[in-house]
């Protein structure tokens, strides 16, 4: 969840931007009163870590864990659910950091200007893409988090019925759409937002660095997001798993991918 996932913060006055900042949708990190300018900080720097890192670990390596099938999705899962001190993990390094990103980012959001009418600016256009991929990331970690971890099966007690969690949730198509949007816009806004932090943060400096840089990230975003429609398509190939504590725990034990869920329970 997520990531982000870096959300831009407010559009200064464009009559103040340069030229070369208006086409790349760079808005410098600007002393704040107070404590803002901390605080936008803080939010620029949670979208890399842990909210980004993160949302890297969650696409790329556990949940593509379920292209292999099941067994190996629940591997993966009790691997991450029995993590020393994991409950202490999950609150500091996940949920708190995604509240104050994501919060934040809504906050700056608000106060955040695009007039795409006026100001159709390559830069302007990107910006307004990054403000709206976060806003849709944001819900969709809040549902997926909800559901996944909150309601229903606890998969920290029964790993083995994670596959058959997901299946359920992704069988109803508009589920299905919801989740496909959610992670392509998280994907986007971890990608696009990776390049904003090394523009604002100095990482990288010049025109050409930074279209160099642009084009990474952007491909970076897109196998990311490959790799996560890939994830959703292996959970709907396979046939309904168990998510009862005598078939998971079934799937727990097993070594080879199980194909029909009535065998789980043998």
């Amino acid at each position: 969840m997520a990531t982000t996932v870096s959300t831009a913060g407010e559009r200064p006055s464009t009559a103040s931007i340069p030229p070369k900042e208006q086409n790349t949708g760079i808005a410098p990190l600007r002393a704040g009163e107070g404590h803002e300018f901390l605080l936008r900080r803080l939010h620029s720097l949670s979208g890399i870590v842990p909210v980004g890192a993160f949302l890297f670990e969650h696409i790329a390596l556990s949940n593509s864990a379920a292209i292999k099938g099941p067994v190996s999705y629940a591997h993966q899962v009790a691997f991450l659910s029995n993590l020393p001190f994991v409950l202490f993990l999950e609150f500091f390094g996940i949920w708190l950091p995604i509240a104050f990103h994501g919060g934040y980012g809504v906050w700056l959001w608000y106060r955040g200007k695009a007039n795409l009418v006026s100001y159709p600016w390559v830069g302007n256009w990107m910006y307004s893409l990054q403000r709206w991929t976060g806003g849709i990331a944001f819900v969709f970690i809040i549902y997926h988090t909800y559901t996944k971890r909150f309601t229903g099966v606890d998969l920290h007690s029964l790993p083995g019925a994670s596959f058959g969690k997901m299946q359920e949730s992704l069988s109803h198509p508009w589920i299905f759409a919801f989740y496909a949007v959610g992670l392509v816009a998280s994907c986007w806004h971890f990608g696009y937002g990776i390049w904003l932090f090394c523009c604002k943060w100095g990482v990288v400096v010049g025109e050409r660095a930074r279209k160099r840089l642009l084009v990474l990230s952007v491909a970076f975003a897109i196998l990311l997001s490959a790799i996560g429609l890939r994830t959703l398509v292996a959970f709907r190939q396979w046939p309904q798993q168990a998510t009862d504590p005598k078939g998971a725990r079934a799937i727990e034990k097993s070594d080879s991918e199980i194909l029909h869920p009535g065998e789980s329970g043998k």
